[in-house]
C-alpha cells in the first residue's frame, strides 16, 4: 500500500477519494476538481502544515453554514501516486451524494424560517374571538347540526334534473309551426285564437287583403313551401271568397239590367238580354264556388281545432312538468283570478257616495228553459249545473270564473275542495253542492234569491272570462212559486244588466216562436243601442227541422226580426236534450249538424257565427276589450270614494283606529275572556263570605217561621228538640240543597256581571255593550249546574245539622251573636210592618203633617186592644181562640170601631211575633253565661238554651255548605262558565248576522266601507299592473 506524505490534502479533499481504493496516494492540488480546490484553499492550514485541523463534527449547520469536516485518519500505504482514471463513475456518484446534504440543509433551514415568519405574522393579527357576537347564533347551530357531506350526497345528479325538464326541442318545433302559421301577411287577417272571426267577415277591402296575402306567399321560394303551406291555404280561402263576391255582383248587375224601367221615364235602348243558359251557368258557378268555400272553411276549421288540441296538450304537459319541479314555487295568481277576487268583494259591498260596481262581467240572461245553462256548460266544457225537465233549476245568480289550467277542476270561493271534472262522481257531487247552496240561499217563502254563488272552473284551453248565470225569465207564476217570483227575477236581471260595462249574453230558444220571447224586450230596454249585447240562438237543429221557412233563422241572425240590436249574432246547438250527454258528444253532434246543414251551405249563416267554440272566442275577446277600456276608470272612482271615506273618519273619529266589525269583535272577545278569567282570581274567603251571607238571606225566613217559632211553642226541651230535628230533616231532604245551588248560581252570575261592570269603567268602548250583554245571557242560559252536586250536598248538610256538640266557649258565643243578630233583624222588620199597618204616630203626624187613613185607624185601635190582651197573658200561644177574637171585636164595637175578624187575626200575628222576638232576645242575653250548664246538659238548672244550640247548628250548616259550594265554583263551575263563554263567542263569530246585529253604528259601517274600498282599490291596481304586463 502506498502511504501518503505528511503534506496531505485537507479533509474535504481527502474525502473526495473513494473509500474502496486499494492504493492510497497523494493527489496533486492541480489535479483536484475546481470545487474541491476552492474548499481546499479555504480550509487548509498555510502556517503550520503539520498542525491537525479542528474537529467540527459537533457543529450545527444550515443551508448557509459551512460543510462539515471529519478529522483526518492515519493512512498507511506505499510511496508514490498513480492516477486511477478507471474509477471516474464512482467519484461522480460520491460527489452527487454529497449534494443531498446541501439540499436537506436548505429544506430544514427554509422550513424553520417560514415557520418563524408565520408565527410573527400570526401574532400581529387582532383577536377576533371578541367579535363572534356579530354572527347570529343560528349560523353556529347550523354549522354544528347540518352535515354538509350528507346534504351534498342527497342532492340529485344533473342527469336526474335533466329528465324532469320539458323537452325543449319539441316545444320549439310546435312554437315554430305556430309562428309560421300566424306570421306576417296572415296575422293581419287572423284575430283571436281561431282566426275565423274576421277572416270570414266581408267588411273591409277584400281585394287589398288578397293582394297582400298573395304577394306574401309569392315571395316565398319553393324551398319554403312546406313551412308556409298554411299561409297558402288562408290565401286560397280569401281568393275564393273574392271570386264568390265578384260572381254575386255580376249576377246582381245582370238581374238589374233585366228589370223593366220606371214608367215615368223614357224607355232607354235595351241591351241584349243574356240567354237563359248564361244565367244557369252563372248560378251553377256561384253554387259550385260556394260549396268549395264551405269545404275549405270546414277543412280550415278542423285544422285549427287540431292545432288547438295539440297546443292544449302541450301546455298541459309543460304545466305538469313545472308542478313537479324540485323546488315548488309559489303559484302566482292568474289575471282572471285577480279580477274575479275583485268581483267577489264587490258582490258583498253596499257602496255609498254613488260609487257603484261598473266592472265588466258577462251576464247570461234568457227565458226559462232557453238553454242558457247549457251554453255556459259548453263554454266551461263540463256539465256542472243541476238540470230539470221544465223545472226552474237556477234559483240564484251563479258567478263562474273561467281560466286556463293544467287540470280540469272546479272549486267554490269559500271552500278548498277541488272537484275533478273528468270524473263523473265529482261532477255529480258538484251539481248536488250547487243545488244545495241555491236552496240554502233562498229564504223561507221565496222562490229565487239575489245571493251570488261564486264558482271557479279551470282547465286546458278554456277561454278566460267571468260569467254570471241568472235565473230564467218567466211569464207566469205557477203553483208552488212565491207570488213575487216574476218581479224578483226581473229585478235581479236588471240589477246585473244596468251595469254599463256588463256584456249581455242574450239566449233565445230557436225552437219556439220568436213572438213568445220575453228576454229580448228586457235586453232592448237595458241596451237599446246593442253596444254590449251578444245574441245567441240555441236549438238551431230543432229550429231547422220545425220551421217551414229557414230564412226566418237568417232574419234572426241578421238582427232583422227582433226589436233589439247586438254586437254579434251566433247560432249554436247544445245537444239533443238528454242530460246524460257528454260535452265531447255534444261538440261532435254540433259539428256534424252544421257540416250538413243547408243554413250554412246556402249562405244563410256564416261559418264564424256557428258553434259554441266561436261563441266563446268572441265573448272572451269582447269581455277583455271591455275590461281594458273600463277598469282604470273604475279604479279612479274607488280612489275618490276612499278619499271621501278617509276624510269623514278623520273628522269624526280622529283618535280612534279604523277597526272593522270583525276586528272590533275580536277586541271585544278578548275583553270578555279577560273578564271571565278574573273570576278565577276571586279569593276563597270572598266566595265563602258572600255565599254564606246570600244563603242565610234565602233560608232565614223559613228557619224562623217554619222551624224556630213552631218549636218554641212547645212546653219542654225534649219536645223542642224533637220538633226541630223533624223539621230540619224534612227541610234538608226537600228544599235546602236546591236553594243552596240556586244561591251559588246566582252568586256566580252576580260576580261575573260585577267584573264586567268594573272592566267597563277602564276606558271601555260603549260599542261592545250589546255584545257583552248578549254573551252573558247566552252563557248563563247554556250553563247547567252539575246534577250530582245536589246529592252530595244533601248528605253534607244532613250530617252538619245532626251535630249538636258545641266544643268550646267561642263557638257558643258565636252562636249567641248569630242568634241575637237574626232576632234583632226580624224584630226590626216586624216593627216596620206594624208601623205601616197603623200609620204614623203623633210625632210623625205633627212633624210631617200627615194623617192616618180609616183603615190605619181601625188597625191602630185593634193593635191597642190586642196589646192589652198580651199584657194580661204574656205566655199566650201564637194563635187567638175564637172567643178571644169575638171579645176583641165586641170591645172595639163598643168604642165605635167596626172591625173584621180576619183583620184582628192579621194584626195579632204581627203583634205576637214582636212579643215573641222580644222575649227571645231577653232569653238570648240570659244564655250568654249558659255554656257551663250546656256542658252539664242543663242538669239542676232552670236555664235551658236549646234555641242557642239550634242557631249553632244552622250557623255550622251554613259554613259547611258555603265551603262546599265555594269548592264547586272554583274547581268546576267557573271553568265550565268560561268554556260556555268561549263557545258562545265562537258561535257568534261564525254568525255574520249576529255580529251585524250586536256591533252596529256609523263608526262600524264607516270602517267596514273603508276596509272594502281599500281592498278593492289595491286589488284593482294589482290587476291593472298585471294587465299592462300581459300587453
Amino acid at each position: 500500500m502506498l502511504r501518503a506524505g505528511s503534506a496531505v490534502a485537507c479533509v474535504a479533499c481527502r474525502n473526495l477519494l473513494p473509500s474502496r481504493m486499494g492504493v492510497r496516494f497523494r493527489l496533486p492540488l492541480q489535479k483536484l476538481h475546481p470545487f474541491s480546490r476552492a474548499i481546499h484553499h479555504r480550509y487548509s492550514s498555510n502556517s503550520n502544515p503539520q498542525r491537525p485541523p479542528h474537529c467540527t463534527s459537533a457543529r450545527h449547520y444550515t443551508s448557509l453554514s459551512r460543510l462539515p469536516m471529519r478529522p483526518p485518519k492515519s493512512r498507511s500505504g506505499g510511496h508514490g501516486y498513480q492516477q486511477q482514471r478507471s474509477f471516474w463513475v464512482a467519484r461522480l456518484a460520491a460527489r452527487l451524494l454529497k449534494l443531498r446534504y446541501i439540499l436537506l440543509g436548505s429544506a430544514v433551514g427554509g422550513g424553520y424560517t417560514a415557520k418563524k415568519t408565520y408565527d410573527e405574522w400570526k401574532d400581529m393579527l387582532p383577536d377576533f374571538s371578541e367579535y363572534t357576537w356579530i354572527v347570529p347564533d343560528f349560523v353556529w347551530e347550523m354549522a354544528e347540526n347540518i352535515d354538509l357531506d350528507k346534504l351534498a350526497a342527497a342532492l340529485p345528479e344533473m342527469e336526474e334534473i335533466a329528465k324532469l325538464l320539458p323537452d325543449m326541442e319539441k316545444i320549439g318545433e310546435n312554437f315554430t309551426f305556430l309562428k309560421s302559421l300566424l306570421s306576417s301577411g296572415v296575422g293581419s287577417e287572423v284575430i283571436g285564437a281561431s282566426g275565423l272571426h274576421l277572416l270570414l267577415d266581408t267588411s273591409g277591402d277584400p281585394t287589398l287583403k288578397a293582394t297582400e296575402i298573395h304577394s306574401a306567399t309569392a315571395a316565398v321560394p319553393e324551398s319554403g313551401d312546406k313551412q308556409f303551406k298554411k299561409q297558402g291555404l288562408l290565401a286560397e280561402l280569401i281568393l275564393i271568397q273574392q271570386q264568390i263576391q265578384q260572381h254575386e255582383e255580376e249576377v246582381r248587375r245582370a238581374a238589374g239590367a233585366n228589370a223593366p224601367p220606371p214608367p215615368s221615364q223614357p224607355r232607354p235602348t235595351q241591351a241584349p238580354n243574356p240567354s237563359p243558359s248564361r244565367k244557369t251557368s252563372d248560378k251553377e258557378k256561384v253554387d259550385q264556388l260556394q260549396e268549395e268555400l264551405l269545404r275549405t272553411q270546414l277543412k280550415y276549421q278542423r285544422m285549427l281545432e287540431r292545432l288547438e288540441k295539440e297546443n292544449k296538450e302541450l301546455r298541459k304537459v309543460v304545466l305538469q312538468k313545472d308542478d313537479k319541479g324540485i323546488h315548488q314555487r309559489k303559484v302566482k295568481k292568474s289575471l282572471i283570478d285577480l279580477y274575479s277576487e275583485v268581483l267577489d268583494i264587490l258582490s258583498d259591498y253596499d257602496s255609498n257616495y254613488n260609487t257603484q260596481d261598473h266592472l265588466p262581467r258577462v251576464v247570461v240572461v234568457g227565458d226559462q228553459s232557453a238553454g242558457k245553462t247549457s251554453v255556459l256548460e259548453m263554454i266551461a266544457q263540463a256539465r256542472i249545473f243541476p238540470r230539470g225537465s221544465g223545472e226552474m233549476m237556477t234559483r240564484s245568480p251563479v258567478k263562474v270564473t273561467l281560466s286556463e289550467g293544467p287540470h280540469h277542476v272546479a272549486m267554490f270561493k269559500d271552500s278548498s275542495r277541488e272537484f275533478d271534472l273528468g270524473k263523473e262522481d265529482d261532477l255529480a257531487a258538484l251539481r248536488r253542492e250547487i243545488e244545495l247552496r241555491m236552496r240554502k240561499s233562498v229564504k223561507e217563502g221565496q222562490t229565487v234569491s239575489p245571493e251570488t254563488i261564486s264558482l271557479s272552473v279551470k282547465g286546458p284551453g278554456i277561454q278566460r272570462m267571468v260569467l254570471v248565470d241568472l235565473p230564467g225569465v218567466i211569464s207566469t207564476v205557477t203553483a208552488g212559486m212565491a207570488l213575487d217570483t216574476k218581479e224578483t227575477i226581473f229585478s235581479i236581471s236588471k240589477a246585473y244588466m244596468q251595469n254599463p260595462n256588463a256584456i249581455i249574453l242574450c239566449i233565445q230558444d230557436g225552437s219556439v216562436d220568436a213572438e213568445r220571447s220575453i228576454v229580448t224586450d228586457l235586453v232592448s230596454q237595458m241596451d237599446p243601442q246593442g253596444k254590449r249585447t251578444i245574441f245567441v240562438l240555441t236549438k238551431v237543429d230543432l229550429a231547422e227541422k220545425n220551421l217551414a221557412s229557414p230564412s226566418r233563422i237568417q232574419q234572426i241572425i241578421e238582427g232583422k226580426l227582433f226589436p233589439m240590436k247586438a254586437l254579434g249574432y251566433f247560432a249554436v246547438v247544445t245537444g239533443k236534450g238528454s242530460s246524460s250527454e257528454s260535452i265531447d258528444s255534444i261538440k261532435d253532434y254540433e259539428e256534424d249538424f252544421f257540416q250538413s246543414s243547408r243554413l250554412l251551405r246556402e249562405g244563410m249563416l256564416k261559418a264564424h257565427q256557428v258553434t259554441t267554440k266561436n261563441l266563446s272566442l268572441a265573448v272572451s275577446d269582447c269581455f277583455w276589450k271591455m275590461v281594458r277600456e273600463s277598469v282604470e276608470q273604475q279604479a279612479d272612482a274607488f280612489k275618490a270614494s276612499r278619499f271621501n271615506l278617509e276624510t269623514e273618519w278623520k273628522n269624526n273619529y280622529p283618535r280612534l283606529r279604523e277597526l272593522d266589525r270583525n276586528e272590533l269583535y275580536e277586541k271585544a272577545k278578548n275583553e270578555i275572556l279577560d273578564e271571565v278569567i278574573s273570576l278565577s282570581q276571586v279569593t276563597p274567603k270572598h266566595w265563602q263570605s258572600i255565599l254564606q251571607k246570600k244563603l242565610w238571606e234565602r233560608v232565614s225566613t223559613h228557619v224562623i217561621e217554619n222551624i224556630y217559632l213552631p218549636a218554641a211553642q212547645t212546653m219542654d226541651s225534649g219536645t223542642f228538640n224533637t220538633t226541630v230535628d223533624i223539621k230540619l230533616k224534612q227541610w234538608t231532604d226537600k228544599q235546602l240543597p236546591h236553594k243552596a245551588l240556586e244561591v251559588a248560581w246566582e252568586t256566580l252570575q252576580e260576580e261575573f256581571a260585577r267584573f264586567m261592570a268594573e272592566y267597563k269603567g277602564k276606558d271601555q268602548d260603549d260599542i261592545f255593550d250589546k255584545l257583552k250583554e248578549a254573551v252573558k245571557e247566552e252563557s248563563i242560559k247554556r250553563h247547567k249546574w252539575n246534577e250530582r252536586a245536589m246529592d252530595s250536598l244533601r248528605v253534607i248538610q244532613h250530617n252538619a245539622l245532626e251535630d249538636r256538640s258545641i266544643t268550646d266557649k267561642p263557638q257558643w258565643d258565636a252562636a249567641i251573636q248569630f242568634m241575637e243578630e237574626t232576632l234583632h233583624s226580624r224584630l226590626k222588620d216586624t216593627e216596620s210592618v206594624i208601623s205601616d199597618m197603623v200609620g204614623p204616630d203623633w210625632k210623625q203626624r205633627w212633624m210631617n203633617w200627615t194623617n192616618r187613613t180609616s183603615e190605619q185607624h181601625v188597625r191602630n185601635e185593634t193593635k191597642n186592644e190586642l196589646e192589652r190582651l198580651l199584657k194580661l197573658h204574656e205566655d199566650h200561644t201564637a194563635y187567638l181562640a175564637n172567643d178571644e177574637v169575638t171579645t176583641v171585636r165586641k170591645n172595639l164595637e163598643a168604642r165605635g170601631v167596626d172591625v173584621d175578624p180576619v183583620l184582628i187575626k192579621d194584626t195579632w200575628h204581627q203583634l205576637y211575633r214582636r212579643h215573641f222576638l222580644q222575649k227571645a232576645l231577653f232569653h238570648c242575653n240570659l244564655c250568654r253565661r249558659g255554656f257551663y250548664y250546656y256542658q252539664r246538659h242543663f242538669v239542676d238548672s232552670e236555664l235551658e238554651c236549646n234555641d242557642v244550640v239550634l242557631f249553632w247548628r244552622i250557623q255550622r250548616m251554613l259554613g259547611i255548605t258555603a265551603n262546599t259550594l265555594r269548592q264547586q265554583l272554583t274547581n268546576t263551575e267557573v271553568r265550565r262558565l268560561e268554556k260556555n263563554v268561549k263557545e258562545v263567542l265562537e258561535d257568534f263569530g261564525e254568525d255574520t248576522e249576529k255580529k251585524v246585529q250586536l256591533i252596529t253604528g256609523r263608526r262600524v259601517q264607516l270602517a267596514e266601507d273603508l276596509k272594502k274600498v281599500r281592498e278593492i282599490q289595491e286589488k284593482l291596481e294589482a290587476f291593472i299592473e298585471a294587465l299592462h304586463k300581459e300587453k
